[in-house]
């Protein structure tokens, strides 16, 4: 089957087919680019859903995220972010991989086809051309053979004319022959142009229209394939998402099982537990005698005037009762208008985030001190005295912190005494220093309170810390690089002010070229021409065992 041999004669309905395919093609192309968008459109969508109701930071709805359907919930919208995701890769594959491919292919198919139909149409103008030389001749042939016709039966007429003269006889003979002449000429003129345009036609219908009718066929054919295997790919690029997406999935299934419904209600329990004791019975006040009205210690208070305040034991005086609404104010510095439970989670979060200050402040000294010293020790690197301001300042800064801290500690050793005994394992801990380089915030609360309930609070003395002596080479310059000993990654960031320091960023990795002597500094190196010294207690060490210079550690 051949469209050059089937359909020779069809020239004009093969260039509106083609016309309509390369039109299919585009209509293809457009409805993937509509379905791209609305991808990228739904992915917005969801990814702004998402985003819609994720918790605010530091609001009290991130609070309520401690839940298990909560953090449930949180899962799912961050499943959905991903699911998001998913989609806008559909439509990044969908483009780069059909959309790009196709307009870039329906733009070669134009150019081929209209070469192949400027061919054909060329062809086609060469046969009319030989068409109308061959009715040239063929006219011309007619005319002359009608011109010797009449020149002979003249000179007939004029040799059978006894008036006409010799002379005039001859003259209409040699007409004759003239005529004569030129349609045997014109006869043979005819006859070649004739033989060559059956010639030129045969080519044309054997030869060139099959040919290029040929050719026109394979790139329709090929549009056909392409087409096809474009719907191919739109299918297999969902396909490929679909194991992610159904992660995704998976993972909100498995958020909805993490949900626990007894955890949840033993997280209420202790969100808004009050820490009092259930009032005891009220006792019967008989007055029908005079006599002094008792109460009990666990009764409900009276709301009548001149009725004294009922007490849940002798620490718990002035505490709010149950059912008595509690004061909107200002909270206060101690939290004492909230529950004893509620107040002990406050202060015990409190001291908490004063003892992470402290630490913080207490490394940043630390750091300062081990610098000025290397500045004692090396001159060179900078000025020792440029630190003391700021080495004033943080010292400062803990003292502060540390007071801050010893009078909520005994806040909370005040509300501790007070509560019923709790296990071990539900009381939080809050010291943070666990005696590995700095002297721990003592618990100072223990045994302040005074025989009539308040507190005193004393002031704990600071250790001197001892700082080594650095023992930096004298000359920083060497002749040659040292080689690295090992590696080193970036704990914290550090900012290298000063000469003879590097910065680094959290997270980097660098070469170590000589390990901390004992005085807090390990020098490093970025690439092959920026190094420094960090503080050791900033970076990872990895010593290569093998390196020269690196010590082993037994």
């Amino acid at each position: 089957m051949s469209w050059g041999t089937e359909l020779w004669d069809q020239f004009d309905n093969l260039e509106k087919h083609t016309q309509w395919g390369i039109d299919i093609l585009e209509k293809y192309i457009k409805f993937v680019k509509e379905r791209t968008e609305i991808e990228l459109s739904y992915a917005k969508q969801l990814r702004n859903l998402s985003k819609k109701y994720q918790p605010k930071k530091n609001s009290k709805e991130e609070e309520e995220y401690k839940y298990t359907a909560c953090k449930a919930f949180l899962s799912t919208l961050n499943e959905m972010n991903d699911y998001a995701g998913q989609h806008e890769v559909i439509s990044e594959n969908m483009t780069s991989q059909i959309t790009v491919d196709l307009v870039r292919y329906v733009q070669e198919l134009k150019q081929e086809r209209k070469s192949n139909f400027h061919d054909g149409r060329k062809a086609q103008q060469h046969i009319e051309t030989c068409w109308k030389q061959l009715e040239s001749s063929k006219r011309r042939f007619e005319r002359d053979c009608k011109e010797a016709d009449r020149a002979q039966q003249y000179f007939e007429k004029m040799d059978a004319d006894i008036n006409v003269t010799k002379a005039d006889v001859e003259k209409a003979r040699q007409q004759a022959q003239i005529r004569q002449q030129m349609a045997e000429d014109s006869k043979a003129d005819y006859s070649l142009i004739l033989q060559r345009f059956n010639q030129e036609q045969w080519e044309y219908y054997h030869t060139h229209i099959p040919t290029i009718f040929q050719k026109i066929q394979e790139m329709e054919e090929r549009r056909i394939v392409r087409i096809g295997e474009s719907m191919k790919t739109y299918a297999e690029v969902d396909r490929q998402v679909i194991p992610i997406i159904g992660k995704c999935l998976d993972g909100i299934v498995k958020a909805a099982e993490s949900i626990d419904q007894k955890n949840d209600s033993q997280l209420v329990v202790e969100a808004y537990k009050s820490g009092f004791e259930p009032p005891g019975d009220i006792e019967f006040e008989d007055y029908t005698q005079p006599m002094k009205h008792a109460v009990s210690d666990n009764s409900l208070s009276s709301s009548k005037e001149g009725k004294p305040d009922l007490k849940f034991g002798s620490k718990s005086r002035g505490k709010l009762w149950p059912f008595i609404k509690k004061n909107k104010g200002v909270t206060p510095e101690d939290f004492s208008n909230f529950p004893p439970e509620q107040r002990r989670k406050k202060l015990q979060q409190k001291v908490d985030d004063l003892n992470k200050e402290i630490q913080k402040e207490t490394d940043q000294r630390d750091a300062i001190t081990k610098m000025k010293d290397v500045y004692l020790k090396n001159p060179q690197m900078g000025d020792p005295a440029s630190l003391d301001h700021k080495l004033t300042e943080v010292t400062q800064n803990i003292e502060k912190l540390r007071l801050e801290a010893q009078k909520f500690e005994a806040w909370l050793a005040e509300v501790e005494g007070r509560l019923p005994a709790r296990s071990e394992q539900a009381r939080r801990q809050s010291g943070l220093y666990d005696g590995q380089t700095h002297q721990t915030v003592t618990n100072c609360a223990q045994d302040r309170e005074s025989p009539d309930g308040s507190y005193t609070e004393e002031q704990s003395q600071e250790n001197e810390h001892k700082v080594l002596a650095p023992d930096f080479d004298d000359e920083f310059d060497d002749e040659e690089p040292l080689p690295a000993i090992g590696t080193c990654k970036a704990l914290y960031t550090f900012e290298g002010q000063n000469e003879g320091t590097i910065s680094v960023v959290e997270g980097e990795t660098l070469s170590v070229i000589e390990e901390d002597k004992g005085d807090g500094w390990t020098r490093i190196r970025r690439n092959e021409d920026e190094e420094g010294y960090v503080p050791t207690s900033y970076v990872e060490v990895y010593l290569d065992k093998n390196a020269k210079g690196a010590k082993t550690y037994i």
